[in-house]
């Protein structure tokens, strides 16, 4: 089992959260407790920058987000949904090494990306996100407080028989504004892992 993650402050610069849509988070209360689902694999907007997430956070959001908003003109029934950000060599590294992979789901359908203009902003992509099992976990507050949900997710991942097999992900519903930074104790993150079935559950007795 890998060791909690504390992300300090993760992405206090990017303030693209909330982009004016209003979001019902009712429908994700389910998860302020410890649960494993099953999700499809996702089509996505993906820029992977490296560096402090502080300093280099802010762009890959706002690439990400001008290039949806150029394809939601284009795509019939298109919403733009909660940021995301996969972290693949957590905590191994010093902060301003981290590589941060920043996605935003996009429909199956889209196979190109209309041009952004604005050449100080870094590339973005389209690439599938894997998925299937999944374990999450609804942490609300600060996202320098996240370490006790994260250490609450990997026991519980461990104690249900299953091993992270994938990068930790945060899916961002609620964070600051455009031009405010909100109230940091009301921001809503999903912390999301990968995972596998490895054993029977502790709780469950092997039949003879």
């Amino acid at each position: 089992m890998r060791k909690p993650l504390l992300l300090n402050g993760v992405m206090v610069s990017c303030v693209l959260f909330l982009f004016a849509c209003a979001r019902d988070l009712s429908q994700y209360q389910h998860l302020k407790e410890p649960k494993i689902s099953v999700m499809e694999n996702e089509k996505m907007l993906v820029v992977e920058s490296k560096g402090d997430p502080n300093l280099v956070g802010g762009k890959a959001f706002s690439a990400l987000f001008k290039t949806a908003f150029k394809l939601k003109s284009k795509v019939k029934g298109m919403k733009i949904s909660a940021p995301r950000a996969r972290w693949p060599n957590l905590p191994a590294t010093p902060k301003n090494e981290w590589t941060g992979i920043y996605g935003l789901p996009i429909p199956a359908t889209v196979e190109t990306l209309p041009p952004v203009k604005d050449k100080s902003l870094p590339e973005v992509k389209i690439q599938t996100w894997d998925y299937g099992y999944v374990a999450e976990i609804l942490h609300i507050g600060a996202w320098s407080e996240e370490t006790p949900m994260i250490e609450k997710l990997h026991k519980f991942i461990k104690d249900e028989g299953y091993e992270i097999i994938g990068p930790h992900e945060e899916e961002y519903l609620k964070g600051p504004g455009m031009f405010f930074k909100g109230n940091p104790s009301k921001y809503q993150t999903i912390i999301r892992y990968r995972v596998k079935k490895t054993q029977i559950k502790k709780t469950q007795k092997v039949k003879k």
